[in-house]
């Protein structure tokens, strides 16, 4: 364990990518089977414990150490994993047993996966104490899921490739096929074995994804080598039919990650009749129009649902490709191609009487400023009545292979302009990881009437980016000399109407919410530039935002 600590350790605080691959490359390299697998499976995010959880953590080291030394102690690092790796008093009759003997990550991850949850304080307590601080730093940000040390899943399997001089495309092909401790993975990039092969009739395949067009993209693209269509306001899926060694038929649907999210979509899949592979957008249908993402958001994250769901938030498929029909790979193929073999797919199902998904429909463009025009104006360039679903449109080279990851240059995607509005700074909190010394997690708030008749802040988002590191400085510094009130790691800054700090936000909708005073919620806020020359009350008010959130439907 204090090998893969030393491995974070020394992530988090190098900025370079291809440093960052060579580390983690010389720790799979130097690191047996199953050690490696293990971290392989960390770092790539496959890991996650029932059972422990930070309030487990507060517990145990509120055994050991005075509460109220912790708080403030925690007030001041702001990070829960750092402070009680820090913090962690070690029994001399403990240190000592232990000294030679700390645990293996493999050991640890088994036993948070298979203890009773009776049995983990005790245990963890053990492996803390065999452990040095930069081990328990790492075992506990293990435990919360928050390694955030700059290494991406992609950035993983890329270090991986690099043992055997294997295109990353390559690993990331064969990886939703594979699983902890992956020993046939390693066993193929180092050349021991033959390229591991999936038995699943059904499986999950890498998606594409695209780059953010900016300003001076165009410049360098040709209009007629790229097809148009809309992007929609919904969740990217793969829905993925065949049939098993049997011969029955069997069907999936997966998220844009490779999550399994069938058992949620019982409507969905039961209408899908097909063999292959499709590639879209998971929307709500409500009599052939297109709901907005607030709608679809009834039907995410449930673990059950209810004929009454079922009826009232049916479930569809706009397609955007097609990846694989009766045991092709179509992967391989240009975007042309595949399209044309999609546009006869939906057609055979749509005559079929199949009426859960669609063909997301292409928009026609001879220049970059007739694409602006239909950006700007959806509903008269072709998307009707589900111009208010179109969050932007994407770009696709006609000759693009369909290639996992984010590769630049084939696909762009072109999003809508975000809406803006005025906030005041009304609570700071330090981040983590490498903010874990600055207060750069936001919550802002907009004017409304009060009870009284005058006017009151009400909170109505929180944001954590968006901004410059220099601007991180400025919003730090604010936060530190103009602090009103504490409430354990969050402090309070002044926000009256004449004095504090006025963030411009910007954020793509709007959702009723109950669970916000204001009693609406942003979709994906972040900080688009700091207002110093804005005073508290010319901030923005609520009812600016009842208006939007009306006219969003």
């Amino acid at each position: 364990m204090n090998e893969f600590a030393e491995l974070l350790d020394r992530l988090s605080y190098e900025p370079r990518r291809n440093a960052k691959i060579r580390l983690m490359a010389d720790y799979f390299r130097m690191t047996p089977d199953p050690e490696r697998g293990v971290a392989l499976a960390a770092l790539t995010g496959k890991l996650s414990f029932t059972n422990a959880k930070p309030a487990l953590i507060r517990a145990l080291i509120a055994e050991r150490t005075d509460p109220v030394l912790f708080e403030m102690s925690y007030d001041y690092v702001g990070d829960l994993s750092e402070t009680v790796a820090l913090m962690w008093p070690i029994p001399k009759e403990a240190e000592a047993a232990n000294a030679n003997h700390p645990p293996f990550l493999s050991e640890i991850v088994e036993g948070l996966e298979t203890l009773p949850k009776r049995d983990l304080p005790r245990q963890l307590s053990m492996w803390l104490d065999g452990l040095d601080e930069t081990g328990r730093w790492a075992l506990l940000k293990l435990i919360t899921g928050s390694l955030r040390v700059g290494a991406s899943a992609r950035l993983a399997k890329t270090a991986v490739a690099s043992l055997g001089d294997i295109p990353p495309d390559e690993v990331e092909l064969v990886w939703p096929g594979l699983a902890m401790p992956y020993r046939e993975l390693f066993a193929w990039v180092e050349g021991k074995a033959e390229r591991p092969e999936t038995l699943d009739p059904v499986p999950f395949r890498p998606v594409m994804l695209a780059h953010a067009v900016e300003d001076e993209s165009f410049s360098a693209l040709e209009a007629d080598a790229y097809a148009a269509e809309w992007k929609w306001d919904g969740i990217r899926v793969q829905a993925v039919c065949g049939r098993d060694a049997e011969g029955k038929r069997v069907g999936r649907l997966y998220s844009r990650t490779g999550e399994d999210i069938s058992g949620a979509f019982p409507d969905l899949m039961e209408a899908l009749d097909f063999d292959g592979a499709i590639d879209g957008e998971l929307l709500v249908m409500r009599h052939t129009r297109v709901q907005s993402f607030n709608v679809l958001q009834q039907r995410l994250n449930r673990k059950s649902v209810t004929a009454k769901m079922l009826a009232e938030f049916p479930a569809h498929i706009r397609a955007y490709d097609l990846l694989a029909e009766d045991g092709e790979d179509l992967r391989p193929l240009p975007f042309r191609a595949r399209r044309a073999k999609l546009e006869a797919l939906a057609a055979r199902l749509m005559a079929e009487g199949h009426d859960r998904m669609d063909l997301s429909p292409m928009v026609p463009f001879d220049t970059w400023e007739q694409l602006t025009a239909a950006r700007a104006d959806p509903s008269s360039a072709g998307a009707g009545e589900d111009a208010a679903a179109v969050e932007g449109v994407m770009l696709k080279a006609w000759d693009s292979a369909y290639l996992p990851g984010r590769p630049k240059g084939p696909w762009w995607k072109w999003k809508r302009d975000p809406h803006t509005v005025d906030a005041v700074l009304m609570y700071a909190q330090r981040g983590h990881g490498k903010r874990s010394s600055f207060y750069s997690d936001y919550t802002f708030g907009v004017w409304t009437k009060g009870e009284e008749g005058g006017d009151v802040l009400v909170p109505v988002g929180k944001a954590y980016f968006g901004f410059t590191d220099q601007e991180l400085i400025e919003i730090d510094k604010f936060v530190r000399r103009s602090t009103i009130n504490r409430f354990g790691p969050v402090r309070e800054v002044v926000h009256e109407p004449d004095e504090g700090l006025v963030l411009e936000v910007a954020f793509e909708g709007l959702a009723r919410s109950t669970r916000h005073r204001s009693g609406v919620a942003m979709r994906f806020p972040r900080i688009a530039r700091l207002r110093w020359d804005k005073p508290p009350r010319e901030a923005d008010r609520l009812e600016a935002l009842e208006a939007l959130l009306k006219a969003e439907g």
